[in-house]
């Protein structure tokens, strides 16, 4: 072990921290611009221990802290084994590659290959990330989220290599990773058929609406369209309030769909009938319902997307009696003034029945 060059890197430690965090904001900016969805970025610097445990490994063979490659490492965790090879290629594009030291694994096709398919980078950080470490190098490692549990689990366990394995678990550990390659690939199936489905709904809802089943993406983009933007624009009118197109809520299309299934509409072809049939009964309930429910709406500055499908279901639950409204309520996260609202709400319906 080479005591001054553990000295050295001691010294330059809060240098290193700072490089970490450069390339982390540095990563995440870059895949944040081309749009990826990632699980996590994550960033370290190795410990002096682990560095001194390194020197006394392989004697002679770093003589400056820049033979080092590994001081300070990336790792991208990406949800599908197909955005490893997307991460993989912008790396190489907005950096320059230390090929003599990375590795891609996903291109080694040996049959009883052994381990994950990641791909291991060593790249040079740009001199203005950290200006006391110009050119220095670092890892990034990418893997899929199953490609990464292959990898702690196999190190938790302590094996490095086949040859390390004892012959009675090996085949246990092939068998492993084939199941976790075809999870991967069945994974990115699904995905890639989600992305289908959703890029399929307007046409299918022109053509059959009869046959497209309700559910988050065909209400999210149900929200969007006739009737349901129609009849929101015409409540957001009523109220002298805006409606708010832009909401963003990720779980609203879900809840939606629950509430519609709820009190039984399973179709966007009964969806569309029931509101053209009611449309103008659910805009006068709505203008009589939420200014006595402000609490509930004012909050977010207007009117959310969707507000006239819970009208809808409000209304349809009060009308049948095998239904509940206080599970509307409960269905749209509103417990915690769950019996109040039902009470107004049922209020409110008698009073519109009534003056129909």
């Amino acid at each position: 072990m080479d005591p001054e060059l553990l000295h050295a890197y001691q010294e330059a430690l809060p240098d290193y921290e700072r490089l970490r965090s450069a390339v982390v904001a540095h990563i995440t900016r870059l895949l944040a611009d081309a749009g990826l969805n990632i699980h996590h970025i994550t960033g370290r610097v190795k410990r002096p221990a682990s560095l001194a445990d390194k020197l006394r490994r392989k004697p002679g063979r770093y003589r400056t802290l820049g033979d080092v490659t590994d001081l300070v490492g990336l790792r991208v965790i990406t949800y599908f084994e197909s955005d490893v090879q997307v991460v993989a290629r912008l790396i190489e594009e907005h950096h320059v590659v230390d090929w003599k030291h990375s590795i891609d694994k996903s291109r080694m096709h040996d049959p009883d290959r052994f381990g994950y398919l990641g791909v291991h980078y060593v790249v040079r950080a740009e001199p203005d990330l950290v200006p006391a470490l110009p050119g220095m190098h670092y890892e990034v490692q990418i893997r899929s989220i199953l490609q990464h549990a292959w990898a702690e689990i196999e190190h938790d366990l302590g094996y490095k290599s086949r040859e390390a394995v004892p012959r009675e678990v090996r085949r246990r550990f092939y068998r492993l990773a084939g199941l976790l390659e075809m999870a991967d690939e069945e994974f990115m199936a699904l995905h890639r058929l989600s992305h289908d489905y959703a890029a399929t709904l307007p046409t299918r809802i022109t053509e059959a609406p009869d046959s497209v089943f309700i559910d988050a993406p065909s209400l999210k983009y149900l929200l969007g369209t006739a009737p349901i933007h129609d009849l929101d624009l015409q409540i957001a009118e009523a109220l002298h309030v805006p409606l708010l197109s832009d909401w963003s809520d990720p779980e609203r299309a879900q809840r939606l769909a629950s509430l519609l299934h709820h009190v039984g509409v399973h179709s966007v072809g009964l969806l569309h009938k029931e509101l053209a049939r009611q449309g103008p009964q659910l805009v006068r309930f709505a203008s009589a319902l939420l200014p006595q429910v402000r609490e509930l709406w004012t909050p977010a500055g207007g009117l959310r997307p969707g507000s006239s499908v819970v009208q809808y279901g409000l209304w349809r639950a009060c009308a049948n009696p095998a239904l509940d409204p206080l599970e509307i309520v409960r269905l749209l996260d509103l417990s915690g003034s769950a019996q109040g609202m039902v009470e107004t709400v049922r209020a409110v319906y008698a009073r519109e029945v009534g003056a129909g």
